[in-house]
């Protein structure tokens, strides 16, 4: 089955990006994988307080992610895959396409302001040439009434 792979953050326009693979996944009899990442705590000396600014961290991104396939399940009835890992944002994409070959599109959501985040750039500039499948920017500005049409 092919599947749309979103990347999410608490950020607005992942929230975007988030319900046009939903729409696409539900109009095309595709499934949604969603793609949460947990950046690495920053080098603290003891170990035990990194360990629990991780899991802090972790635990903050699986509620994020959790209600968000909460939402999506409710308002499209699509049961997306729920995939939560830790690491440089870029390297942990790019992992899990070469692991997945059922990614139909990885899909992504541009900010409003301050220019593109670091997935955009990379996947959208020079990581583009080198994807095995295609990449869906969704511009963060995009209402629901047009990410409904657009979908």
């Amino acid at each position: 089955m092919r599947t749309y792979l979103a990347v999410i953050d608490d950020k607005p326009e992942a929230r975007v990006a988030l319900r046009f693979a939903a729409r696409r996944a539900a109009k095309t009899g595709s499934a949604i994988a969603i793609l949460a990442l947990v950046p690495q705590a920053e080098f603290v000396h003891l170990a035990s307080v990194q360990a629990a600014m991780e899991e802090e961290e972790t635990l903050r991104v699986e509620a994020l992610v959790a209600a968000a396939a909460g939402a999506l399940l409710e308002e499209t009835g699509v049961k997306p895959e729920i995939i939560v890992r830790q690491g440089e944002g870029v390297a942990v994409v790019n992992k899990l396409l070469k692991e997945r070959s059922d990614v139909a599109a990885l899909v992504l959501g541009a900010a409003v302001v301050d220019g593109p985040g670091p997935l955009v750039a990379h996947f959208a500039g020079p990581g583009a040439g080198k994807m095995t499948c295609p990449v869906m920017i969704i511009p963060g500005s995009l209402s629901d009434e047009a990410l409904d049409r657009l979908s």
